[in-house]
């Protein structure tokens, strides 16, 4: 399958002038932030669990920060390698190498910084893990899910998530300096969630990914397919993220928590499934939304259980 798009004419090639607070807020744009605040809810929980309590605040901020580069550094690659459908895309055409307020020379060039100054500053300021893992979940990013699997595969989302899984074991890296299998559970549970949290959105913006032959599975499968598969997903992360209580010694508030708010992401894939099935409207960003709270409800469980008396 061919997926070579042509860019719109003028989309890059016509940088527009920008006043100074236009082009920082260009230059944010590029690293996502939006993406990275995800990734760091899963950060600084995975540290008070290694430190079984309050790890130190500067060893968090450092480590947040520096994810905050990584991931920023991967996100600015992204937007360069996309460029030419970013232009054809609805979703995307807003974004600062389509509009002209940064040049693909500049986006090179300030992912390639990000992601040195990242790299320094964790091998610095954490540890040498912590370095070693970021500067992994960078090329995995950019090599194997956006320049390999992206527009070759419908399982694209799947394995290219993996990078998304990174941060948990760097916070973990960054509190001991090593890993243990309380952090490669989250990781799984992280590598599991992506799959039934991506898949719906690429429901709603099914018709964009089709317009640049990017073979999301929205685009080559029916949405029943996508909605049980959706399902089997969330169930799968939901019972990997139960492991951790045995695993790490977690206490009522992760438990309960896992189930509760994995009993309702679990519900919502089933009401999206059973709508295609009808052939109705199956509202997919309704799971997407879900996705998001409940992993942010099941890492926010993972702060606190190691804080608790029982």
């Amino acid at each position: 399958m061919s997926t070579a798009v042509e860019p719109e004419r003028g989309a890059e090639a016509t940088p527009r002038r920008a006043t100074l607070g236009t082009k920082a807020r260009a230059y944010l744009a590029l690293t996502k932030p939006r993406v990275i605040e995800l990734l760091l809810v899963t950060t600084a929980p995975v540290m008070i669990l290694a430190a079984d309590g309050i790890p130190d605040p500067w060893l968090v901020l450092a480590t947040l920060f520096g994810g905050a580069l990584s991931a920023g550094s991967a996100n600015a690659f992204n937007c360069y390698l996309d460029r030419d459908i970013d232009s054809v895309m609805h979703r995307t055409k807003r974004r600062p190498l389509v509009t002209g307020e940064v040049t693909p020379r500049e986006a090179l060039v300030f992912a390639w910084i990000l992601g040195v100054v990242s790299t320094v500053w964790l091998l610095v300021f954490t540890t040498p893990l912590a370095a070693v893992l970021s500067v992994a979940a960078i090329l995995f990013y950019v090599f194997v899910y956006t320049m390999w699997l992206k527009r070759r595969t419908e399982q694209n989302i799947i394995w290219g998530g993996i990078a998304g899984c990174f941060p948990v074991l760097i916070g973990w890296a960054a509190v001991t300096g090593s890993l243990d299998w309380a952090p490669f559970i989250l990781f799984m549970v992280v590598f599991l969630w992506t799959p039934p949290h991506y898949w719906p959105l690429s429901m709603k913006y099914r018709d964009d990914y089709e317009s640049v032959g990017v073979p999301m599975l929205a685009v080559v499968r029916s949405r029943q397919t996508v909605g049980l598969q959706t399902i089997l997903y969330a169930w799968a992360t939901v019972a990997c993220s139960l492991l951790l209580v045995p695993v790490a010694g977690m206490g009522l508030v992760y438990s309960l928590s896992a189930v509760a708010s994995g009993t309702w992401f679990v519900y919502e894939t089933h009401r999206l499934y059973g709508l295609a099935i009808r052939g109705e409207e199956p509202r997919p960003m309704r799971v997407f939304h879900a996705s998001i709270t409940y992993l942010t409800l099941l890492f926010l469980a993972v702060a606190i259980d190691p804080l608790l008396p029982f």
